[in-house]
């Protein structure tokens, strides 16, 4: 079974936390989907994906392209991603369900601290998550740098 990990942005926006994880995913040999539920925001998003650092490149398509199948990493709204990913990181509140953790090698739900409503959202899907059965990791980077804070 898959696992959730939580990830509570406090210091560092979605911009700089995206890249890194979407680095180590890829990494370890995993398809990720983001999923959004804004296409403006995913346009943004996959703008700065492409400015990202100069030392690295980051191959990544947004949704509705010719090759959504073949990218490593799509930005999409859709529930199905057409790349068939191995991983899903969600952010902006973007609905995961429970079905959707097993056959993962990880979700990710990235959250900003600063925002009443995201934390409000991201309690709510801690709770759904975990009472469902799914292994959940809360992690927060208040002190500086990522500490994992619970587990369940």
């Amino acid at each position: 079974m898959g696992a959730v990990y939580f990830y509570h942005l406090t210091r560092q926006p979605l911009e700089m936390v995206l890249p890194m994880l979407l680095e180590k995913s890829m990494a370890a040999g995993w398809r990720c989907a983001v999923r959004g539920v804004d296409v403006k925001r995913l346009e943004w998003l996959d703008e700065k994906l492409w400015l990202g650092r100069e030392d690295g490149f980051l191959p990544h398509g947004l949704a509705g392209g010719d090759h959504d199948a073949m990218q490593p990493v799509l930005l999409t709204v859709d529930p199905v991603a057409a790349n068939n990913p191995t991983a899903i990181l969600a952010i902006d509140g973007a609905e995961v369900s429970p079905e959707e953790v097993a056959p993962l090698e990880r979700v990710s739900i990235l959250f900003d601290g600063n925002d009443d409503t995201a934390l409000t959202r991201a309690r709510s899907q801690w709770k759904a998550l975990t009472d469902a059965g799914c292994s959940a990791q809360y992690w927060s980077q208040e002190s500086g740098q990522w500490e994992k804070k619970a587990e369940r």
